[in-house]
């Protein structure tokens, strides 16, 4: 039987793909409370530019989960200008059809994602259950798929492009030298 309630345009499906990717080796039992986490209502999302911060509250539990997206390329922006008019009230399928027929990716890639419960995977439960609450806002609203990736702020390449960075929310251990991080005086 196909959820409906999630991805019922190809803009908000792009978002149940990374919940639900076609390619699983095993199935995933989390997806199931996840759909029902994001169904009742329990993820409240902060969007700022590519960055998404949602609250999940359960019970006596809850978890920030933040999301960060990779930009489009300043190409990437331009070709799409091309396909959809900027008077645009609204996207459409066949907005999404024609980009995809011109080669024009527009699936979302993370940059960074981070959870603050205690699974420390990326695929938590709080991971899945933000997936499917965007995906039903990126249905309600389709322009948000393209503002999540700074469609219409601009975008940037990410750096391994030769573009711009964002600032670095943690430093792996393992890139830090202990003789030159700690001093030891003479």
């Amino acid at each position: 039987m196909a959820d409906n309630d999630f991805g019922y345009t190809g803009w908000g499906m792009d978002w149940v793909r990374l919940a639900q990717p076609l390619k699983m080796s095993k199935p995933e039992p989390m997806l199931p409370r996840a759909r029902s986490i994001a169904g009742n209502g329990l993820v409240h999302t902060e969007i700022e530019n590519t960055m998404v911060r949602a609250t999940i509250h359960r019970g006596s539990e809850a978890s920030v989960t933040y999301l960060e997206l990779v930009p489009l390329a300043a190409t990437t922006i331009a070709a799409i200008a091309e396909v959809i008019p900027a008077d645009a009230l609204t996207l459409t399928d066949e907005h999404r059809i024609a980009l995809a027929e011109r080669g024009i990716g527009v699936a979302p890639e993370f940059a960074r994602i981070d959870c603050s419960c205690r699974t420390r995977t990326e695929r938590c439960l709080h991971y899945l259950a933000t997936c499917y609450a965007l995906a039903r806002q990126v249905d309600e609203t389709p322009w948000l798929a393209l503002d999540l990736q700074g469609f219409r702020s601009g975008g940037s390449v990410p750096a391994a492009h030769g573009g711009e960075t964002h600032a670095v929310r943690w430093t792996p251990l393992s890139a830090l030298d202990p003789a030159a991080y700690f001093e030891v005086p003479a």
